[in-house]
């Protein structure tokens, strides 16, 4: 391994798939595919809500926030990654992996806690109706949001800067795409059982809580769309929610997977694809699962095409 004579390299060596080097043309074919889809299919959905008043709701204005951070999640990522995996020097600056470190786990940690907050939303509005307008009120919906972008906030300094200051006894290689906090960890030399019990300790509010209020919310739910007489709005409640749940699966799962178990204990590939899918399909997907199983979406978007090639 390279060795450089400071406290920290000047860049790492991000090594992604050198065992596997078949692997890197698809993978830059996929993303050089999958990232204009999804920042397009993320301001589509934001336009939609914004220029469409049906859509002036807490739902669609926790949903415009969610594209949004979809948006910053993936490009705090990507395109470092179709650098690297189109050239042959597979580097990162010492500052570029901070600010990367930073900005990721700033975007995941808020994502973890929107999501959480989406799901009180659809259990407000499906389990107390009469107290939707009063509960999800303008002043709560924007209160609600700013303390998701600050806890992301503090989670990603905190955790960042604590993993930062790990020695790294000169070593400039990482087995990964990416600066990630679990991989730095497991880089690390000496005593490092502190950080991964923070880590662990602050995943779990992070990560286990909201999913675990997430599953209570639901079960409430279904609960509650069971009791719906009209099959119409059986199956209108059951298209949102279900939306929402399948997000919540594909972004919960490999999160999990990857955060609440040992930095030391995490596989040499697990950290490369966990990446890829929490940080890149995951945001190219939501757009289309919204749209394609949400009717006041599909109508909107159908609405502002059919005025834009009208007017042209």
């Amino acid at each position: 391994m390279a060795l450089v004579n400071k406290s920290h390299p000047e860049e790492f060596i991000l090594l992604g798939f050198a065992d596997h080097p078949w692997l890197e043309l698809p993978v830059f074919v996929i993303l050089l595919v999958t990232y204009p889809m999804a920042m397009m299919g993320n301001i589509a959905i934001i336009l939609v809500s914004k220029l469409n008043a049906q859509l002036h709701s807490p739902m669609y204005f926790f949903l415009s926030n969610l594209s949004f951070l979809d948006m910053c999640y993936t490009t705090s990522i990507v395109p470092q990654m179709l650098v690297n995996l189109g050239s042959s020097k597979k580097t990162i600056s010492y500052l570029g992996c901070a600010v990367q470190l930073y900005c990721f786990h700033m975007m995941g940690g808020s994502e973890c806690l929107l999501l959480a907050v989406m799901s009180l939303d659809r259990y407000v509005a499906i389990c107390r109706p009469l107290h939707y307008t009063l509960v999800m009120n303008q002043r709560i919906c924007i209160l609600l949001v700013s303390i998701v972008w600050l806890s992301g906030m503090i989670y990603a300094v905190s955790e960042a800067t604590i993993t930062l200051q790990l020695s790294l006894c000169g070593l400039n290689k990482l087995d990964h795409l990416l600066c990630e906090i679990p991989v730095l960890i497991k880089s690390a030399c000496g005593e490092k059982s502190a950080n991964e019990l923070t880590l662990s300790v602050v995943c779990i509010f992070m990560l286990a809580v909201p999913f675990c209020f997430i599953l209570a919310s639901y079960a409430s739910i279904g609960k509650a769309v069971l009791k719906i007489k009209s099959s119409e709005g059986r199956k209108k409640a059951f298209g949102t929610c279900s939306s929402h749940l399948i997000v919540v699966l594909l972004f919960y799962g490999p999160a999990i997977s990857m955060y609440l178990q040992p930095p030391s204990s995490i596989t040499k590939d697990q950290p490369k694809f966990m990446a890829l899918f929490y940080g890149v399909v995951t945001p190219t997907l939501n757009p289309f699962i919204y749209t394609l199983r949400n009717k006041d979406v599909k109508g909107a978007l159908s609405d502002i095409m059919r005025r834009m090639f009208s007017s042209t």
